[in-house]
């Protein structure tokens, strides 16, 4: 049985999240047992690990911490693949500019900016801030996670605030919203994503069955 725990602190997506896992897991055939929880004890005895989030991150700071979830990620990083999403990858960060600046776990080296209140596109066109919606996805790295997901894939975004990496050997995607973004890194047996792949049809899902059997090997 393989089995994935999403952990849960009260931020995020959860239940589309343990759907879609569960969903690939029966496309390939797979026993998959999918938990969310905010126990320390069913994370750690879980073969794979998925950290979300959605909302502000000074929320989402205040609870990872309240409930040590920075100790849970941590540990898993250690052992198992770890799939963060979101503001789980933001959260991954050392600082970020939302709210008046909120430090974050300080796993990566890297920092959440401000897409800007006057964002514009190359010509000169004013874009909506926050992106959300469809956008290409560049891969940067040949990881196990994109095996079957054609490069300039479209992945479905919401969020307002972007990652700078400072070592950008870590970056696995980038995609482009009046700034380079970047869309997803990896890290040994971690693996990132800006985007939301439980929300992306067929290449989110695509990339969701091959975290179901990454060793956690880039």
């Amino acid at each position: 049985m393989n089995k994935i725990a999403v952990i849960d602190y009260g931020m995020g997506n959860l239940h589309s999240v343990a759907k879609a896992l569960e969903h690939v897991g029966r496309q390939a055939d797979q026993a998959v047992e999918v938990v969310v929880t905010p126990d320390p004890g069913e994370i750690a005895v879980a073969d794979r690990v998925v950290f979300p989030g959605v909302g502000a991150i000074r929320d989402c700071m205040a609870e990872i911490r309240r409930l040590d979830v920075g100790s849970m990620v941590e540990q898993a990083m250690q052992e198992k693949p770890v799939l963060a999403i979101c503001v789980g990858m933001q959260a991954l960060m050392r600082h970020s500019e939302e709210n008046g600046g909120v430090d974050c776990l300080g796993f990566m080296d890297g920092e959440v900016r401000f897409f800007g209140s006057d964002l514009r596109d190359e010509d000169g066109r004013r874009l909506k801030v926050p992106h959300m919606g469809w956008n290409e996805v560049i891969q940067t790295t040949d990881h196990p996670l994109w095996q079957g997901v054609a490069d300039r894939s479209r992945f479905y975004f919401v969020h307002s605030y972007y990652v700078h990496m400072h070592r950008a050997e870590l970056i696995a995607g980038s995609s482009h919203y009046g700034a380079q973004l970047v869309a997803a890194v990896a890290d040994k047996n971690i693996f990132a994503t800006q985007f939301h792949p439980e929300k992306s049809q067929t290449a989110g899902l695509t990339l969701l069955r091959n975290f179901l059997s990454w060793d956690g090997q880039g």
